[in-house]
């Protein structure tokens, strides 16, 4: 039977919220024709309590948690409609404008930006924890020459967590996260490390000896310093790359409840220390249709080559043989702001690099989307993975870096979110399931039991078997292009270097 939905008439006005405004109470009612009866349920910004279909023996089915409030947050604010990202109440603009990546990050973790005295307090206690344990750099040693990058940087961050035993809560009890100077030390330590983790894993696919940390450089410097500094006492990045790097970690700081800061909310309430939720976030971001969305981006636009096939190329996507990628976003509905500042930041990049042709490749196919109806009604417009990658790129960085970069930045955020939840005490996630699988059924001896019938025609099985034995003629190829894709890398990482080197 069905259940009748309707907003009740706003009720006299209630105290002011938290925020200041005077609020209303409304109601939503429900009818559930089931047994004729009627409820009301408060509506609390926006939400209802999922418990209030518990009373009524439902629950609520979010495939993929499409419309679903885990939590209550004042870290991110988002406005697909209108296009609007703010940290903290601040717009994007203004803090990529003015701001550097460890302000932001101090904004989004403590909820203001810091004084002059904060700042330097914070950037100092940050860089200090920069360098790894030399256990670390053994462990990362003894992965294969061709592993990937996130991988390696997925189980190191895992790993860390058994180099600080006194911040485990699995030795010490989750109490220990009540002490505020035991919250920091663990941020501290993970905004440090990270860039040196992802530098190390860099040179190790290249084969060069890794690098310290230098604490003469800003952040952002001190990164690309460990990146490509070989023999010199005085290295020094090119201050606009510098920059421009300082403005992508801004923009992917922090990005409200997406995958892999749910995966934090989600393993942080088990009360397990933020190494392993850095960890099992960075894990989440690993996956192509999260952290990997720029990489699909730019070998797109690799694959069109050129002006004149862009027709061609938009023709197939409305046909649906083709995927736009780097464009639309289960968010936003209008231009991802952060789209726009990746473009500006992307000609200061050419400005220093060379101008790359898949630029223009770009330009073209954000003319076409914001013009073209096909594309404004299915609300297709670019997003912050479409110009990232073409940056990326012309900085010099492997494709299977990327996620790298973006893991660096979005530490911030999910510290932040990590910090937000031991405040909430939230109790540990549990979402339920709706069952669909069989009835109940008699228990069969094992002596009884019959093979179910293969699925496909008898050829399958021999199918199978050629599959198999050409699996391991593929697999050898598949290690000789890694081997040679990695002595590649190495051959060209000179150029690159030279490249984001100070002119």
């Amino acid at each position: 039977m069905a259940a009748a939905v309707a907003i009740a008439a706003p009720a006299s006005p209630t105290s002011p919220s938290s925020k200041g405004a005077a609020a209303t109470v409304r109601t939503l009612t429900v009818t559930d024709h089931r047994n004729g009866k009627t409820h009301s349920v408060p509506i609390e910004e926006d939400t209802i309590r999922a418990s209030f279909f518990e009373q009524l023996g439902l629950s609520v089915y979010d495939n993929g948690y499409l419309n679903t409030s885990v939590c209550r947050s004042s870290i991110c604010f988002i406005d697909g409609e209108k296009g609007i990202l703010r940290y903290r109440g601040y717009d994007i603009e203004e803090l990529a404008e003015k701001s550097s990546f460890l302000e932001v990050s101090y904004l989004l973790i403590y909820g203001d930006l810091p004084t002059a005295r904060q700042l330097e307090t914070w950037t100092t206690r940050v860089m200090r924890h920069t360098y790894v344990h030399e256990n670390m750099i053994d462990y990362l040693k003894s992965f294969r020459y061709d592993a990937h990058p996130m991988g390696m940087i997925v189980s190191a961050t895992a790993a860390m967590s058994t180099f600080h035993p006194e911040a485990s809560s699995a030795l010490h009890g989750e109490q220990i996260y009540e002490d505020e100077a035991t919250v920091n030390k663990q941020i501290f330590r993970l905004i440090g490390k990270v860039p040196t983790l992802a530098a190390i894993a860099y040179r190790h696919r290249i084969g060069r000896p890794y690098v310290y940390p230098s604490n003469e450089l800003d952040f952002v410097g001190n990164f690309l310093y460990m990146m490509d500094r070989l023999s010199e006492t005085s290295y020094t990045p090119n201050p606009t790359l510098v920059r421009a790097l300082d403005i992508i970690f801004i923009l992917h700081a922090d990005h409200e409840l997406n995958c892999s800061t749910s995966a934090m909310r989600q393993l942080a309430s088990t009360g397990i220390d933020p190494f392993t939720c850095v960890a099992g976030s960075a894990a989440a971001l690993y996956g192509p249709m999260h952290g990997g969305a720029n990489e699909a981006a730019l070998r797109m636009l690799e694959e069109i080559g050129t002006l004149e096939n862009i027709p061609a190329f938009i023709e197939q996507v409305k046909a649906k043989k083709r995927k736009l990628m780097g464009f639309g976003h289960r968010v936003y509905k209008f231009y991802d702001p952060r789209a726009k500042l990746m473009r500006k930041t992307a000609e200061k990049v050419f400005e220093v690099m060379g101008r790359s042709p898949l630029i223009d490749i770009a330009v073209e196919l954000e003319r076409i989307a914001l013009s073209d109806e096909y594309f404004i009604k299915r609300n297709l417009y670019p997003n912050v993975d479409f110009y990232s990658g073409i940056i990326y790129k012309a900085m010099g960085f492997p494709t299977d870096f990327y996620p790298v970069l973006f893991a660096i930045a979005r530490t911030a955020g999910w510290l932040a979110h990590w910090r937000e939840q031991l405040a909430d005490r939230a109790p540990i996630f549990r979402p339920a399931q709706a069952y669909d699988g069989v009835t109940p059924r008699t228990y069969v001896p094992l002596a009884e039991r019959k093979e179910a019938e293969p699925a496909g025609p008898p050829a399958a099985a021999a199918a199978a078997k050629n599959a198999g034995a050409g699996a391991g003629v593929a697999g050898g190829e598949a290690r000789r292009a890694r081997a040679a894709a990695a002595a590649a890398a190495a051959a060209e990482a000179g150029d690159r270097r030279r490249a984001r080197a100070a002119a």
